[in-house]
């Protein structure tokens, strides 16, 4: 947008510098006074053909060959970039871009995603329904503007690898930063860069060579997901456990389904239910969710707990059910 802006502001400067210098050549060779030599100037310079103020001495006629032949080039240049943001919707192109930064600077607890490729177009797919605001970073301009966002995507056009496009990004005040660049050693600098602006800024990041967990360890990755050990295992499960990969697929929500997993954090109970036993909430029966398991910040998951387990600070359930039973348990139990 800056680049745009500057050329029109130096095409209008240029015209400007054009009329004040030709004024100032008038009132010098043909003493004309200042209003006459900008009268002059401008009607040489946009070569409409209006009588002179007065009979022009041969050196001012020479002054205005040199000035319409210097200004030809300087008038096809203003015209070009004018007719550029009349006709080709350049102005639209800026109001849309100042609007889009506009809007980034709103962003908060949202989650940022690095590279629109496969793995992020289907990260934000997955994301869709999460209730936070999404924006992709991307530095493929065409990938940008020939993509049929019917989706409503947040774009950002820019290397993430860049501290200044991750800022612009709100980095600082997101929640959640996914990076599935094609290189590693990218998706590292960015992982490095990102923990170093917000701390506490969860960070998933892809890898492609093994060595690199590593690195996206060290830099501060949360999780780290390599796409080809995944697709590996996922491929070997259908061939030994096709019945549980069907079933897991339904909850993810691959497939149409009523089902799927939820997590609710002990921080999201209503006062009333925090810090008592599963028994004592009685999930099944007030809402028809199910406890399928329970995180314990010391013990970790509890796979089928048993009625006595109490759910206190930083603790997470894990419920399984419908849409009407889950949302059952998030008007009863979720403040």
């Amino acid at each position: 947008m800056q680049t745009a802006l500057m050329k029109l502001f130096y095409a209008f400067a240029f015209i400007i510098i054009s009329i004040l210098l030709g004024s100032f050549g008038y009132m010098l060779i043909e003493n004309y006074n200042f209003r006459d030599g900008v009268y002059m100037s401008v009607i040489t310079f946009s070569t409409v053909g209006f009588q002179e103020v007065q009979p022009l001495s041969d050196d001012g006629k020479l002054f205005t060959v040199f000035y319409i032949i210097i200004n030809l080039g300087l008038f096809a240049y203003t015209a070009s970039v004018i007719s550029s943001y009349l006709f080709e919707g350049r102005f639209r192109e800026i109001y849309k871009t100042y609007t889009d930064r506009k809007a980034l600077k709103k962003l908060n607890n949202h989650i940022i995603i690095c590279g629109f490729g496969k793995n992020g177009e289907i990260a934000g797919s997955g994301l869709r329904h999460s209730n936070k605001e999404l924006l992709f970073i991307e530095k493929n301009a065409d990938l940008i503007n020939n993509y049929n966002n019917e989706k409503g995507y947040q774009f950002l056009h820019g290397d993430a690898v860049l501290e200044s496009v991750l800022i612009e990004a709100g980095v600082e005040r997101a929640s959640t930063l996914i990076t599935t660049l094609p290189s590693d050693a990218d998706n590292v600098f960015i992982t490095l860069t990102a923990k170093e602006i917000n701390p506490q800024i969860q960070i998933i990041a892809k890898a492609t060579e093994r060595n690199t967990e590593k690195k996206l360890r060290r830099a501060g990755a949360d999780h780290i997901v390599m796409p080809d050990r995944v697709g590996g295992s996922y491929m070997a499960s259908l061939v030994t456990k096709p019945s549980v990969v069907e079933f897991l697929e339904l909850l993810n929500g691959d497939q149409q389904s009523e089902y799927s997993l939820e997590e609710i954090n002990h921080n999201l109970l209503k006062d009333e239910f925090k810090n008592l036993s599963i028994g004592e909430m009685d999930v099944k029966n007030k809402t028809g969710a199910t406890v399928l398991a329970f995180k314990d910040k010391k013990q970790g998951f509890v796979f089928n707990p048993n009625s006595e387990v109490k759910c206190n600070e930083g603790d997470v359930l894990i419920l399984l059910g419908d849409k009407k039973s889950i949302q059952a348990f998030k008007d009863k139990f979720v403040g």
